[in-house]
């Protein structure tokens, strides 16, 4: 039986394309906002469309969990360092926001992989129940995440338009509230995830002691 190769994986492809759209997004931020933008939203759109692929196709892969999470942090970061620079006096706000969000799905991630998990999409049903809708309802999912996204790019849109029309106002306010509820999800995926940790290391020093007694 040949090996598979994994990195061509039909998922592992997608997260490529992904990949090459968010850098033509952070190219082209600094010149042309409406390019800017669609690279940047079809890149986080197809996210949805490399799990549907893993499963379809059973080619579900911890490099391809890997791959994903680090896409989607890495754009959203590149994207608020631009915010940043067009909106100076929110910088703090920004970079709160970098740092939450990093090292919640970070961590989530790590202790996901631990206890054997392909993805950190995947979670124990038994456990908390915000996190169990969050991620097991697709649709709650997709408007959580693709609202943060849409939040971020409005500011950036909004600051490039010279008079913008009252709706954009009216989207942007409806996407705040989802950004503000991904935010505390972040919050409480950086608390169970420590707790998961912990859960760990305490249950690897029992072993340990165990064998030495």
């Amino acid at each position: 039986m040949t090996e598979e190769n994994i990195f061509l994986f039909v998922p592992n492809l997608i997260g490529y394309a992904r990949i090459v759209l968010a850098l033509l997004s952070f190219y082209l931020l600094t010149c042309c906002p409406v390019p800017a933008v669609f690279c940047y939203l079809l890149s986080a759109l197809l996210d949805a469309f490399d799990g549907h692929a893993a499963r379809a196709l059973n080619q579900s892969t911890k490099f391809g969990a890997m791959l994903d999470m680090l896409t989607d942090r890495c754009a959203t970061m590149c994207l608020l360092v631009n915010l940043a620079l067009l909106y100076p006096s929110y910088t703090f706000l920004f970079q709160l926001s970098m740092c939450l969000d990093i090292a919640s799905h970070w961590l989530h991630l790590h202790s996901s992989t631990m206890k054997g998990s392909k993805s950190h999409k995947t979670i124990d049903l038994s456990g908390n129940p915000v996190l169990r809708l969050y991620y097991t309802s697709k649709p709650v999912l997709f408007v959580m995440c693709m609202g943060n996204e849409l939040f971020f790019c409005l500011l950036y849109i909004l600051y490039h338009l010279e008079e913008p029309a009252a709706w954009l106002y009216w989207l942007q306010g409806v996407c705040a509230v989802i950004c503000l509820l991904k935010s505390a999800i972040s919050g409480l995926h950086l608390v169970i995830a420590s707790q998961n940790m912990a859960a760990l290391d305490a249950a690897e020093r029992q072993s340990a002691a165990a064998k030495t007694q």
